[in-house]
């Protein structure tokens, strides 16, 4: 399995097939080459774009789509290429075993509706890879070899980043959700999770692949 980190929150897998994770606004379009499915955490902007939806299904017909039936509603446009899952299903995607956790975006503030957020634990017969979307909910029961961690959000605090890897205990760890970070701030938050965390931790650049 190859995890390539896209700008902010967008993860390219590749191995048994080719997965792509959350291809929002501010990720590349080539993480989308060649796809044959998606795994969409939540309706935000920043985490789907319709637009490089449409794009890659133009290119991949057969490409297929999976989210929660809140995210799959927003996918009507494009046919019958989604398909609803819900929180503890499991299904495959691209040759991958897939697990939905979670249900909920974390709290942006009280004023403001939550929506729905599901988490993904991707894994082949070799290993593992979790993501958890807008949230910090803990994938229960499994062993995490790579745990993607929210770095900085409206809806978080870095000690909940923090308590999140230890709560996982995963093999390793990097920062997701990084994209609002300027240079400056991303090396403080980095120094924290580097010392706290509990795992080895790293921020990567865009487009770097991880075996």
């Amino acid at each position: 399995m190859r995890i390539t980190k896209f700008t902010h929150s967008c993860l390219r897998i590749e191995g048994a097939g080719v997965l792509v994770v959350d291809p929002g606004e501010f990720s590349e379009e080539s993480a989308l080459a060649g796809a044959d499915a998606l795994l969409i955490t939540h309706e935000h902007f920043d985490h789907l774009d319709l637009a490089k939806v449409a794009g890659a299904l133009a290119r991949q017909p057969g490409l297929r789509v999976y989210a929660h039936a809140d995210v799959v509603a927003k996918l009507s446009q494009f046919g019958d290429v989604a398909t609803a899952v819900e929180p503890g299903q499991e299904f495959e995607a691209a040759g991958y075993r897939v697990r939905a956790y979670g249900g909920q975006h974390a709290v942006i503030h009280p004023d403001i509706p939550r929506i729905a957020n599901l988490g993904y634990l991707v894994a082949d017969d070799e290993t593992n890879v979790y993501t958890p979307g807008d949230s910090f909910t803990v994938p229960e029961d499994t062993v995490v070899d790579t745990l993607f961690v929210p770095l900085n959000a409206p809806w978080m605090k870095l000690m909940e980043s923090i308590d999140f890897v230890r709560a996982v205990k995963p093999g390793r760890a990097y920062a997701l959700h990084d994209a609002l970070l300027n240079p400056t701030g991303a090396k403080v938050s980095d120094g924290h999770l580097e010392r706290l965390s509990g795992t080895a931790y790293a921020h990567v650049a865009p487009e770097t692949t991880i075996s």
